[in-house]
């Protein structure tokens, strides 16, 4: 069991390490080619590293296996990765500090918490509550531009980062239930095969040049991979530790964000969104360690 607890924190402080810096090489691709460009190179290339994943640990039998139902989930599962997916890459192309789109990101565990509530039928304890108050008004915080109108209060792409949040809790909740009885391998190779249809099809549509910089390229091929990285090992790491012990780890995402945006893009967040960032890691950590059970004497550690 000690073991078994030490591999779920290592597998999502990977996850966390290769996320936050999917922020990162995305935004500096985006920066050089068009999202079409950039999601056709990103997808195919995740679609050939779990392809090779799955075949390398034999998980591609499984394919035979699949009852009904599963096949109806992972329908249902490449539906969302596509809304998801599109709509956390347009929030990185709009919000020029990839630091304040993982800031706002912070609003996917609150989200997740109360998705527990409502479908899961967990329960929140009142520092459970604190924590996720606090996470909500430090995004507030964030997205304040400035303006008095309500076109004007937030700054560009705060509602796409809220729509992401919401579809990806949805995902989240979905692979929750579903994890044990299918593998993470198999979770990502559906995941990318969606994603990468639907890139193709609205690569076409925009009618963009097949050819892309060295540069992108590169930094396209870096961040699909730490992606695929991230994605796999998060799905491991609920099969080894509780969902909400591995959100403790993934809750410091938003400080790796904001060390790797300085270093490479020189980008740092106004003192106002720096604090409004701080108070949602803030929150988020503090819920995390309340749903683990660390201010409850109670509870197994």
């Amino acid at each position: 069991m000690k073991s078994n607890t030490i591999k779920g924190y290592l597998f999502a402080l990977l996850a966390t390490l290769s996320f936050s810096n999917v922020y990162i090489f995305s935004k500096a691709a985006l920066n050089q080619i068009h999202l079409t460009q950039f999601g056709i190179y990103w997808c195919a290339i995740g679609v050939i590293l779990s392809l090779l994943f799955a075949l390398k640990n034999n998980k591609l039998a499984q394919i035979k296996e699949l009852t009904k139902k599963q096949i109806r989930i992972l329908l249902i599962l490449g539906g969302l990765e596509i809304l998801t997916t599109a709509t956390f890459f347009i929030s990185i192309n709009i919000i020029p500090d990839p630091a304040i789109t993982s800031f706002l990101g912070n609003m996917f565990p609150v989200m997740v918490a109360l998705g527990g509530i409502i479908i899961l039928k967990e329960k929140l304890a009142w520092i459970e509550i604190m924590g996720g108050l606090l996470a909500i008004a430090g995004t507030f915080i964030i997205s304040y531009s400035g303006g008095t109108s309500l076109k004007t209060f937030f700054i560009a792409g705060t509602g796409i980062v809220l729509v992401n949040a919401i579809l990806a809790t949805t995902a989240t909740l979905t692979v929750k239930v579903y994890v044990k009885e299918m593998s993470p391998e198999l979770f990502n190779l559906n995941r990318y095969i969606w994603l990468f249809l639907f890139s193709f099809i609205i690569f076409f549509v925009y009618k963009q040049p097949f050819a892309i910089p060295a540069k992108a390229l590169s930094n396209v091929s870096i961040g699909a991979f730490l992606e695929f990285i991230a994605i796999l090992t998060v799905y491991y790491s609920y099969r080894y530790i509780e969902a909400s012990r591995s959100a403790i780890v993934q809750s410091l995402k938003g400080i790796f964000v904001l060390i790797g945006a300085f270093l490479v893009f020189k980008t740092f967040p106004a003192p106002y969104q720096f604090m409004g960032g701080m108070i949602t890691v803030l929150g988020v950590l503090i819920m995390s360690l309340a749903q683990a059970g660390y201010f409850s004497p109670k509870k197994n550690r």
